[in-house]
């Protein structure tokens, strides 16, 4: 089982953890509502987890141009 985290604006692959025994406690996914589990976390059938988060780029991006916040993705 691996944990992929890739950014959700950019698509970039942001890192794995490539960890058999990791709990959801651990990676602080119980911190996250149902809705926000459904939008950012995605099982696999052979057991890997995706998680949508964001790039330090595109963090920045946003932070300069807040009207990004709009647009699902976009380049930077």
């Amino acid at each position: 089982m691996a944990i992929h985290y890739r950014c959700r604006h950019c698509g970039t692959n942001i890192g794995s953890i490539d960890q058999s025994a990791i709990s959801t406690e651990q990676l602080g996914l119980q911190l996250l509502s149902t809705d926000e589990r459904k939008e950012m976390v995605q099982y696999e059938r052979n057991g890997d987890v995706n998680i949508s988060t964001i790039c330090e780029d595109c963090q920045e991006s946003l932070e300069r141009n807040p009207e990004f916040h709009q647009y699902d993705y976009f380049i930077h």
